[in-house]
């Protein structure tokens, strides 16, 4: 026998009974999903975005916790706080959502008037754009956990009978559970990309919603 097929022999009997050599079998390697996991796995990637979408939430409970030793004035303290609720739920419902995990919400109104919500989730992709395992599990547990703060906020006021603060535990709790809303919404519908139900919401407006199966409202 020739060299090569002893060589040959050699290996079949070293793999076991059953094992075939094929010289011509292409072996494919998929490093895309190694890639992927990786990228994933990274470190934060939108440092300033990771920032803002803790740092209005944040800053309004303490400054409702901590106002008394600052200010006398209730008027200073609740424009205060309003004005730092209203930041987070611009920059959470514009940017931070957007950047972070990849999703947005919007109210749009058609050409009859009719309010639309539209429910809206991208694609996970390995650009550099794509959001890591950090940043979305600092995105949604700031999402979850601060309402939940407000809500206790509300009862304490309650209990306590401090009224005055009354209306501005609700704005809080209104404006971050929307936000809360809109992004679970997103989240369990998040089936089409943004481009994609764009362009089913701007070429059905008239009949239906642009958002993934199953949301939207009136």
């Amino acid at each position: 026998p020739s060299p090569c097929a002893s060589a040959n022999g050699r290996r079949a009997g070293r793999a076991g009974p059953g094992w075939r050599l094929d010289d011509t079998e292409d072996v494919s390697l998929d490093f895309g999903n190694e890639e992927e996991l990786a990228l994933r796995k990274a470190k934060i990637r939108h440092p300033l975005a990771t920032f803002f979408h803790l740092f209005f939430r944040v800053s309004a409970i303490v400054t409702y916790l901590l106002c008394d030793w600052f200010s006398k004035s209730f008027v200073a303290c609740f424009v205060t706080i309003l004005l730092l609720l209203s930041f987070d739920f611009w920059s959470v419902k514009n940017v931070t959502g957007r950047l972070l995990v990849g999703l947005r919400w919007w109210n749009q109104i058609d050409e009859d008037g009719k309010s639309h919500w539209v429910f809206e989730a991208k694609k996970v992709s390995t650009s550099i754009a794509a959001s890591t395992e950090v940043e979305a599990r600092i995105f949604w547990l700031g999402l979850i956990i601060c309402p939940v703060i407000w809500t206790v906020f509300f009862f304490s006021t309650l209990f306590s009978l401090k009224l005055k603060w009354l209306a501005l535990v609700i704005a809080g709790i209104s404006l971050q559970a929307a936000n809360l809303y809109g992004y679970i919404h997103c989240k369990l519908g998040g089936k089409k990309s943004i481009s994609k139900v764009t362009s089913r919401f701007l070429s059905q407006r008239n009949s239906g919603y642009g958002c993934p199966e199953g949301y939207g409202n009136t």
